[in-house]
């Protein structure tokens, strides 16, 4: 028999960030503040620390002296969560509303169901849902949540629609949960007046502009009467003993409030400038007051999934409703991370070129350049497979196809010097007196009409792995050279994954932001490697895409038509 769950229980899912597939060097998913004083970490130098269970008391003292309030009102929980699931126990129940503002913090949402309560949601889109939000005010009203500045908006309370709420709500016996998780970053800060109330709780943290995610250190700030209740509905011990140590020692390192000033005020720097990259992306920004940029557009997914191929977490919120078209940016902890994410929104939305591999992805070469590989091989007595060959291509470090063939000998067990290898692969491409070379069953794989439609918006260039001149002469065959000004070749430099020649076309260019089309892992893992979004695309017989995803494709084209959707 199946273990019997509560009804509330049965279905739900433990909270997790949205899965990527990217390799994130530089995740803003999560909102984190600047990477603390490492000299915090001298606090735990006692051990005792680790045997003794942990007293907040002095961490609370602390808080309360910094605000200017008693300690009897300072409430230190595990992390903003553990406070918002106490305060939804202490005021909700079943028949009891919890009044939400949405879209909201969705871990609340998740508390007002675990205490039983009825939620009741208010779109909040623009200016605060004011006469709705009073309008919903009554006597089975248990709890009204309101976050400010709200994630994941960054939208805000003004302080006439709080005073009017919290009266409202004080007339039916209700609770105001007052969560300021982000308020150091906001144009004002509510606690002091709001904590006056008798019927306010004010979360706060110092996962944010502390830094401190981390150490799981949150607080509520409220009346006696009501903390003390609060307290019975959590753990006698919920914070750790390091956890409080170091947070007791950021709050006296910091006594003045001059590093947190400082962080707050290069943070607000740093939104502005994300909002301005967001529009640039094609994005439009609401006015967020917190430590994140919040943007709605029809490009949401594709600017996620393309600054996440350079590295950079972006925040989606998949199966939120009213949050399809939304994405939301954490503000960097420094200025290099800033021009990263920058950078990465604005090549994602607003490309100012489109760099192209040539082979499989311009050109057909399973007759030619394939083809030399598997004659090659049979002239050293080794028959090599189409699939031998895609298997090796997507070990990577395979953008030259004489070494792929001396390789594939070699896996054969059969030893030739790669001089010899590339004369006889040359002689089958390129052709003998007696027969004609493999190079002219090459054949354009895309129509030339869309590169010319191409061309004429943006920027095109080839970067290849190809020597110069059978570079140059495919693309006079099929009447391209006119569109790609810039051609870089094997003798240019290095050869792919290093994101020399990417980097070398965009110089040539005289460009930064770009997206480049390969069919190799080696061009995706370069064009990342040179900051350009990198797009995969199949070759001929290729049928896969799993090779082209786990190098980083930020989208695999089914064919080269799907690039102008992707375009602005």
């Amino acid at each position: 028999m199946e273990p019997r769950l509560a009804a509330r229980a049965r279905g739900l899912r433990g909270y997790r960030v949205p899965a990527t597939t990217q390799v994130l060097d530089l995740d803003l998913r999560g909102n984190e503040g600047a990477l603390p004083d490492p000299a915090l970490l001298t606090a735990l130098g006692d051990p005792a620390i680790l045997r003794r269970y942990p007293d907040a008391r002095a961490v609370e003292a602390a808080l309360a002296a910094r605000l200017g309030l008693d300690p009897s009102q300072i409430l230190v929980t595990a992390g903003g969560d553990d406070a918002l699931d106490r305060i939804c126990r202490l005021t909700l129940e079943p028949g009891r509303r919890a009044l939400l503002p949405t879209p909201g913090f969705e871990m609340t949402e998740r508390y007002v169901a675990l205490a039983g309560g009825e939620r009741v949601d208010l779109p909040w889109t623009g200016e605060f849902p004011l006469a709705e939000t009073l309008a919903a005010i009554d006597d089975r009203t248990g709890l009204l949540v309101l976050t400010s500045p709200n994630n994941p908006t960054g939208l805000t309370v003004t302080a006439d629609a709080r005073r009017r709420l919290i009266a409202a709500c004080a007339a039916v016996g209700a609770v105001v949960l007052l969560d300021l998780a982000y308020v150091e970053f906001a144009a004002e800060d509510p606690t002091i007046e709001a904590a006056a109330e008798p019927n306010v709780l004010i979360v706060r943290t110092l996962s944010k502009a502390w830094g401190l995610a981390g150490l799981r250190v949150g607080y509520v700030v409220g009346p006696p009467a009501l903390l003390e209740p609060l307290r019975a509905m959590g753990a006698p011990y919920a914070v750790a003993g390091p956890s409080l140590t170091i947070a007791a020692a950021a709050l006296a390192a910091d006594g003045e409030g001059t590093t947190l000033g400082r962080f707050v005020a290069e943070t607000r720097e740093a939104r502005a400038a994300l909002e301005a990259s967001l529009r640039i992306a094609g994005l439009e920004p609401s006015p967020s007051e917190a430590n994140f940029a919040f943007a709605e557009g029809d490009r949401a997914g594709w600017v996620v999934d393309a600054a996440a191929s350079l590295g950079v977490g972006v925040r989606r919120f998949p199966g939120r409703p009213g949050l399809e078209r939304a994405v939301r940016v954490g503000c960097p902890p420094d200025a290099e991370g800033l021009r990263r994410a920058c950078l990465a929104l604005e090549t994602a939305g607003r490309p100012e070129a489109i760099l192209f591999d040539m082979d499989g992805v311009l050109v057909d070469v399973s007759q030619s350049y394939r083809a030399a590989i598997q004659g090659t091989a049979a002239e050293f007595g080794v028959a090599v497979t189409s699939e031998q060959i895609r298997a090796m291509k997507a070990k990577g470090d395979a953008n030259n196809d004489w070494i792929v063939t001396m390789r594939l000998l070699r896996e054969a067990g059969v030893e030739v010097p790669l001089d010899q290898v590339t004369a006889c692969f040359e002689a089958l491409y390129q052709g003998t007196a007696e027969r004609p070379g493999l190079k002219t069953t090459e054949r354009l794989l895309p129509p030339r009409a869309l590169l010319e439609r191409l061309a004429a918006r943006l920027p095109l260039a080839v970067v290849t792995g190809r020597p110069r001149r059978d570079a140059v002469e495919a693309l006079e065959r099929h009447d391209l050279l006119a569109f790609f000004p810039v051609v870089v070749c094997m003798e240019d430099g290095p050869a792919k994954p290093n994101p020399a020649p990417v980097t070398l076309a965009l110089r040539r260019l005289g460009l930064g932001r770009a997206w480049l089309v390969g069919d190799t892992p080696d061009d995706l893992r370069a064009a990342r490697a040179a900051g350009v979004v990198p797009l995969g695309i199949r070759a001929p017989g290729d049928t896969d895409p799993t090779a082209l995803l786990t190098a980083g494709a930020a989208r695999v084209l089914a064919a080269l038509t799907d690039l102008e959707t992707l375009l602005p």
